[in-house]
């Protein structure tokens, strides 16, 4: 038995054993006694204050504050107390630790990628995390027509929600260097001159009737004003006729 109690394996035993019977014979007459008739008192309400406020505020009623995160709160203002743990008013022992946690201002999210998207999948993209679609730069480049190739904000930049993120759209690329011009509302014989100055030529003609413009004159065009046409290119026209006598009676019925 005098052998068996000298190995080392059981020494050690007996040694963790002998300090677990102190320490519970510490705790039950020295540790447990005084943590029972420790004075308690009512945690004091922190939220609205900045840190240094509440710090103040808890260590002069004998608490121990430390800060344990930090969460967005558009009601509160960076850097200020949204929530305390014990709540305010709860009856603890002094000294106890209150945990703080601190409002980190307005909700922010990241900005998506937009480019090679379309508008409506930009637009959908921004409105799922609370961002909306702000002006669109159309501009000539040899991107696919229709795609955005440019953002305003870089991807991964922080914004609040409800903020704008302007886009540059594709048109693709130009095909020609003469510019169309407006020729909205004037006559054909006018039309045939401008177009024939500009090195263009008309195109598709389509009538349509009308009750309130001189015949011959022009109602739409395509392509529009503006765009950009080579030499000898040619703009469809959509011209006024004059309206037939039955049309014309049932028109002023």
């Amino acid at each position: 038995m005098k052998n068996f109690l000298q190995k080392p394996i059981v020494k050690k035993i007996l040694i963790v054993f002998a300090a677990v019977i102190v320490f519970l014979i510490l705790f039950d007459k020295l540790l447990l006694p005084w943590y029972v008739s420790s004075p308690e008192a009512e945690v004091p309400s922190v939220i609205g204050l900045t840190e240094s406020a509440a710090y103040e505020r808890l260590e002069d009623a004998d608490f121990e504050p430390v800060i344990s995160d930090t969460t967005f709160d558009a009601k509160y203002a960076k850097g200020v107390i949204v929530f305390q743990n014990p709540e305010a008013s709860t009856v603890v022992k002094i000294g106890r630790r209150v945990h703080l946690y601190l409002s980190g201002g307005e909700p922010v999210v990241r900005v998506p990628s937009l480019k090679g998207k379309s508008l409506r999948d930009a637009k959908l993209s921004l409105e799922r995390i609370g961002l909306k679609l702000g002006l669109v730069e159309e501009v000539p480049s040899g991107n696919p027509r229709n795609m955005i190739f440019d953002q305003q904000y870089a991807m991964g930049t922080p914004l609040k929600k409800g903020e704008f993120v302007g886009v540059t759209l594709s048109i693709g690329q130009e095909s020609g260097t003469i510019i169309v011009p407006d020729l909205i509302g004037k006559s054909l014989v006018e039309v045939q001159k401008i177009l024939a100055d500009s090195a263009l030529v008309i195109g598709k003609i389509n009538y349509q009737r009308s009750f309130s413009l001189l015949p011959n004159t022009i109602l739409d065009q395509y392509p529009s004003k503006g765009t950009k046409l080579n030499p000898g290119g040619a703009v469809d026209l959509f011209i006024t006729k004059t309206a037939e006598t039955g049309e014309e009676q049932e028109k002023l019925e």
